[in-house]
Formats: structure tokens, sequence, C-alpha cells
């Protein structure tokens, strides 16, 4: 996937358009005169879907945050509940009998007991998803059962999954605590991970019905609630349904990390090498499903003020590049979205009580649009979308480089 950074967009002539009627564009040059950067959230770039998430920051009007109410006292601070986070060494006796570990092999079992410990946390923690929000939400009926499971997912059916796992990699463990081999039970335990694609593909319209229905008091307090408590460890209900994606994504790192340890001689080798080839194809296959789901979501979120703005690069698109919020030069915010051969300027809009975007000017394909290539962190001014990131956020420029 390719960064935005070089992609200069420079003149068009984005003005409001009058009597709300279309007209179809001659001739693209550029886009920088025409939507100047403004300081918003750094544009959302779903080339490393699951590694950059989808970090999933908020849309600008899908989350309103409901002001206290003035008959709620506020409530007193609470002792964060933290996480115990033990070594292996601090755990078990270095010694094993009379002999001495060397560094290597304690650090090869410090990456296996992390793995374990990795496990249980997780599990912890979406139990704990389960127990004190989606169980008393549905108690106390602050949102639907229809609406719980359109943002849970399928998040239950993975709790056995890595109880599984832990399972394994706590029966492997000798009584002195060490282990001697993982990498056959990763081989034999991966390809359970397949069933990632139904959660990780419903995250992007999991995580708009959430925004949305933080609207509502009833939600935004109980939500509020449970951040104040000990339990939460201050991370939101979104911090918690993320999580399962984040521990994916960290898979790969932990097993080159236990490899990396483990002698070229030693037996565990050859399967941990086949365990790191199987979790990469099955985190880019998820990858590139989780993508071709948020694309669906926001071509589903197009509203056309006439079937003249419909255009069949959209219809055909199945790879969304980047979207983000830009102003143009009347200061009105559009949001702009890079499909794969199409860019698309709308405005965000509410209908039905949902988000969606109202197409603004006639979709411009890929090819009519000037493409610029910047050496990385330069900054063009007069509105290259590279001014739309935020200034903390270096990327690499290679957009162009087609």
């Amino acid at each position: 996937m390719r960064d935005v950074d070089s992609l200069s967009l420079c003149s068009l002539d984005i003005n409001e358009p009058s009597n709300k009627r279309v007209k179809p564009l001659s001739r693209v040059t550029s886009l920088a005169n025409l939507i100047p950067p403004v300081k918003t959230a750094p544009l959302k770039r779903i080339g490393q879907t699951l590694q950059r998430s989808i970090s999933f920051r908020s849309e600008s009007r899908t989350e309103t945050l409901m002001p206290p109410r003035p008959w709620t006292r506020p409530a007193p601070p609470a002792n964060t509940k933290r996480r115990d986070s033990k070594l292996w060494s601090e755990t078990f006796d270095v010694r094993l009998g009379h002999q001495m570990l060397s560094s290597k092999e304690i650090k090869r079992q410090e990456a296996i007991f992390e793995l374990s410990q990795g496990e249980r946390d997780l599990i912890e923690d979406l139990k704990l998803a389960k127990k004190a929000y989606h169980d008393p939400m549905l108690k106390l009926s602050i949102m639907t059962e229809h609406e719980l499971t359109q943002i849970f997912g399928t998040l239950d059916s993975l709790i056995p999954l890595h109880e599984d796992l832990l399972s394994r990699l706590r029966e492997a463990r000798k009584p002195d605590g060490s282990t001697e081999t993982v990498g056959h039970i990763l081989v034999d335990w991966l390809p359970c991970l397949d069933s990632y694609n139904s959660y990780c593909s419903n995250q992007v319209a999991a995580k708009a019905l959430l925004d949305h229905k933080k609207q509502d008091h009833r939600v935004h307090d109980f939500l509020q609630r449970c951040l104040e408590s000990p339990f939460s460890r201050k991370l939101d209900l979104w911090n918690f349904l993320d999580i399962p994606r984040s521990r994916l994504v960290k898979y790969p790192l932990l097993l080159r990390e236990i490899l990396k340890h483990t002698p070229n001689d030693h037996p565990d080798r050859q399967h941990l090498d086949e365990a790191i080839n199987m979790i990469q194809s099955i985190v880019a296959e998820i990858n590139t499903q989780t993508g071709e789901s948020e694309c669906r979501f926001y071509k589903e979120r197009l509203l056309y003020l006439e079937d003249s703005q419909r255009d069949l690069l959209i219809d055909s698109s199945r790879i969304l590049s980047c979207h983000g919020e830009l102003k143009n030069n009347r200061g009105a915010k559009l949001h702009v979205f890079l499909f794969q051969d199409v860019l698309v300027i709308t405005r965000a809009i509410t209908h039905s009580e949902q988000l969606h975007y109202q197409l603004y000017r006639q979709p411009i394909p890929v090819r009519e649009l000037q493409w610029e290539d910047l050496q990385d962190g330069e900054i063009r001014l007069g509105g290259s979308i590279r001014g739309a990131f935020s200034n903390n956020e270096r990327m690499d420029n290679d957009w162009g480089r087609r």
C-alpha cells in the first residue's frame, strides 16, 4: 500500500457549488490551491490496516461527548488497578538443578513466558469486556441485544481459542518453569486464527455504531462510570474491543523474539520458522479482508445528489487508500476519500441518525490527478494532502513511485 505524503493534489476549483448542481470537471491539474491544509486529525491510512488501525480514530462528527448532567455528582478519583507483570527470571529459578542457564537461554525463556502471559492477559480482558460492559448493558437495557451483537461481534468465540493456546503452553512448561519447545504447539494452533477474519472485518461498523450510541446519555454515563472504575485501568470500551487485533499483529514479533534466542541446532527452530511464516500469511490475509470491509462500509455511506455523480470506479473499488478531513478555500470542512482509482470529495452529514458522506463534486479519476514526489518529512504549503497530517506524524513518501 502506498503512503499519501507525496500525493500533491493541486489546483481544482472547489468553491461552494451553486444550486446543488454538479458540473463535471474537464481537466484536473492539481489540488494545492484548492484545499488549504487544516490542522485536524491525521488522514487515515489503510495501507497497514491492522497495524495502524485501524487505530480507529473517532470521526469528527461520529461522537459527540455528552456534557455532565447537572444532577450527576462527579465521581471521586479511583485507584487504577494495575496488572502484575513479572519476568520469567523473577518467577522461576534461573538455575536449573545446579547448572546456571546461559544469558541466551534465559532470554529465550523470557520470550516464551511473555507469549504465555500475554495469552493470560488477553483472556482476562476479553472476559472483562463481556462481564463489565456487554452483560450489564444488556441487563439494564442500555443497548439492545442486536446493537451489542453488532458492537461486540464474535468476541465470545475468541476466548476458548486463546484458552486452548494458554493451556497447551502451560502443559509444555516443566516443573522447574522452563519450556523446551513451543514451535510444534504454534504450528498446530495458528490455523485457528482464521476466525479473526469476521471479528476484524466487523470493527469499522462496530466503532461507528459505538460512537453513535455514545450520544445517548445512558450509554455515555455508563461508559464514563466504567472508565472511572479501577477495573478499567483507564481503558475505554473500544480499547478492550481492539485488544484482539492488537494481539494478532503482535504474534509475529513475539515468535521472532523466541527464534532470535533459539540456537541454530535447537529442535524447536524449524517449527518456529514455519510458525512465523504461517502467522505472517494469516495477518496479511486478515489485513486484506479488513481493508476491503472498510472500503465497502464507506462506499455504502456515500450519498449522491444526482445519478450523474455515480461512478463505476467507486463501485469497483476494493481498496480505500486513505481518507480524512480537509477544508476548501471557504473554510468548509470536506471529507475526502482516495479509493484505488478515484478521488471522492464529500461533506459529512447526518442522515437517518447515522453519519453519511454526501458527494460534493463529481468524482475525480486518479489518472487525472497530478502526482508529485515529496521527500520524507517535507511539507508543501498551498494545500498538499501532506499538510493535513499532524505535525508529529512522519511518514514515508512513496505514493508517486507506482
